[in-house]
């Protein structure tokens, strides 16, 4: 017998079934278009094919099913940095490399511009803070991500012994959640690669070797 997965069945008859990856793929555009706060049910279940009551037996809530959207993204879309970072030989390249990449795919067509983990949760309620916290933890992830890669350049010798690594950190990611920002407003891909050019020149240059002799 064929396995059927992602299958809801809800009272008496004929069982209502859906296929709840997809299902989950549409409520993550929705939040990742609107934010957490201005998504309604209504809206959500519309999107995803299915009742309300069938929205909340499958994932328990509003919140929870933004928590498995945000699961969702970073799983594909919002996965580079960290095989960014692992791959790339100099932390220069490696955020270059980053900012790069996050261009093509804030305006990538077809999909919401900009990042659903900068986007989504801003402007909320009160009530709203626990999706509001987890967004920040992602974005304090990611500032420390940057911190460690340069820390790594740091102590490779690709920069001097004294560059503020979080300042530094601080300035990149900044600039990586401001190009999100950007990307709404319709910024194009070739406008936001020409401003990594720009902030790339920012870059600490490479340490001095000692002074030869007079």
């Amino acid at each position: 017998m064929k396995k059927t997965t992602g299958v809801l069945q809800r009272g008496r008859g004929r069982p209502r079934c859906f296929d709840q990856e997809a299902a989950l793929e549409r409520a993550m555009v929705l939040f990742w278009d609107r934010g957490y706060e201005a998504t309604s049910l209504d809206e959500l279940s519309a999107a995803m094919g299915i009742s309300p009551s069938s929205l909340y037996a499958a994932f328990g809530g509003k919140e929870q099913l933004f928590r498995a959207a945000v699961d969702r993204y970073l799983a594909g879309r919002g996965s580079c940095m960290g095989r960014v970072f692992a791959e790339e030989p100099t932390a220069r390249g490696a955020v270059r490399r980053l900012l790069e990449t996050a261009a093509d795919e804030l305006t990538r067509p077809g999909q919401p511009s900009g990042c659903m983990i900068a986007l989504a949760g801003t402007q909320c309620s009160p009530g709203a803070r626990p999706v509001q916290d987890l967004l920040r933890g992602y974005r304090e992830a990611w500032h420390a991500a940057f911190q460690a890669r340069i820390e790594r350049g740091i102590g490779d010798g690709e920069l001097a012994p004294d560059t503020d690594a979080a300042a530094l950190a601080t300035f990149y990611a900044t600039f990586l959640l401001g190009m999100s920002v950007q990307a709404r407003d319709g910024t194009s891909r070739e406008g936001l690669r020409a401003a990594v050019e720009a902030a790339m020149r920012a870059w600490p240059g490479a340490p001095r070797g000692p002074r030869a002799p007079a």
